[in-house]
């Protein structure tokens, strides 16, 4: 039997295999950050093509939290009422629909790639970002405003309340994503977060708002939702966050609430030195895994069925994620089924070429 194709229950939901989609921002939102038929095309492709899990786009939970004013966001009801024929698809194919929230802190009001480099100004549509400091992460980047105490306790409201939101718009699971350089990696790394309040300094108060934002979303959504967190594992930097930091704050994580680390890694400093490779942050992942004690994801460069059946059936985590590979093929899944001896099933629609 494919371990790659056997269920992994989290709390009340049951993925029907370890084969997720990665969070992929589209850049397809439509005014005020709605999803639109792109989004439910995408999504509901990669569930009709066999992808247990189906991570959204890294999706604001405030208008000033997203990457481009092309992210889609979930901080109002009508964001609510958008998802939903989003997630109802998703959920009828037999894939768990779950989103990923996000702040972009000082990443934000950037062209989509596109559209070109650097920060959108007001009259295009951008805004001021806020992030722990006021140092923009490029020249070219708006400046951010620091955020005082109280706006990050806004912020930490502003995932609560997205949380909730999104059982509203039918998500049977959340990710919150402190990675890549946004706003709760910002916080927590040592390359960008240079306070000297009690949310910077040491690593356990540069953890303090990661936390407090996983507690919170645990209480918006009950006991039964699965929450999940995305993070950058080591910055790649010298200095930077490492996987040592990683595997103490996956710790703190679990305990507040969260049921898998989804570990990635760099976005905090252009200077990175990354050795990307096929599977190079499996080890990682792996690492946290086992010193931590917590489920984790895969993600970066997995693209033979092979491949990600040695991670899952080797111990190294519990779901691989498939950015790329997803994009090319959207029924990777079903063909990496057939080829691992699994039964890949087909929707009727399809069965006919099978």
């Amino acid at each position: 039997m494919s371990a790659l194709f056997t269920p992994l229950s989290l709390r009340a939901v049951t993925l029907p295999n370890r084969v997720a989609l990665a969070p992929m921002c589209q850049y397809s939102a439509g005014p005020d950050g709605l999803p639109t038929d792109w989004h439910r095309v995408h999504l509901g492709s990669r569930a009709v093509g066999g992808a247990g899990l189906i991570l959204t786009e890294a999706t604001a939970v405030v208008p000033e939290g997203r990457i481009s004013p092309q992210d889609t966001g979930l901080w109002s009801d009508a964001h609510v009422d958008a998802w939903r024929p989003v997630t109802g698809f998703v959920a009828a194919q037999g894939a768990v629909p779950a989103v990923q929230l996000a702040h972009a802190g000082f990443k934000a009001s950037t062209y989509r790639p596109w559209d070109g480099r650097g920060g959108v100004p007001d009259a295009e549509g951008g805004w001021t970002p806020v992030g722990p400091g006021d140092e923009p992460f490029l020249p070219d980047h708006r400046r951010p405003t620091a955020l005082d105490e109280s706006g990050i306790a806004r912020v930490v409201e502003a995932f609560a309340v997205a949380a909730a939101r999104a059982l509203d718009a039918g998500f049977a699971a959340v990710e919150i994503h402190a990675a890549h350089g946004y706003l709760l990696h910002e916080f927590l790394s040592p390359l960008t977060n240079h306070r000297t309040d009690g949310y910077g300094g040491d690593r356990a108060a540069r953890m303090r708002l990661t936390l407090e934002v996983a507690r919170a979303v645990r209480a918006a959504v009950g006991e039964r939702t699965p929450v999940l967190a995305r993070i950058s594992a080591t910055d790649w930097v010298e200095g930077g966050w490492t996987v040592e930091d990683s595997v103490v704050l996956a710790g703190e994580l679990a305990a507040a609430g969260v049921d898998l680390v989804d570990a990635s890694s760099g976005g905090a400093s252009a200077r990175a030195a990354i050795p990307v490779g096929p599977g190079y942050q499996v080890p990682l992942a792996a690492r946290i895994r086992r010193d931590a004690g917590v489920l984790t994801g895969a993600v970066g460069l997995i693209v033979e069925p092979e491949q990600a059946e040695e991670i899952v059936a080797g111990g190294e985590a519990d779901l691989v994620l498939l950015g790329r590979e997803l994009l090319r093929d959207p029924y990777w899944p079903r063909r990496a089924a057939a080829k691992l001896g699994a039964a890949p099933g087909w929707p009727d629609q399809y069965a006919r070429a099978f």
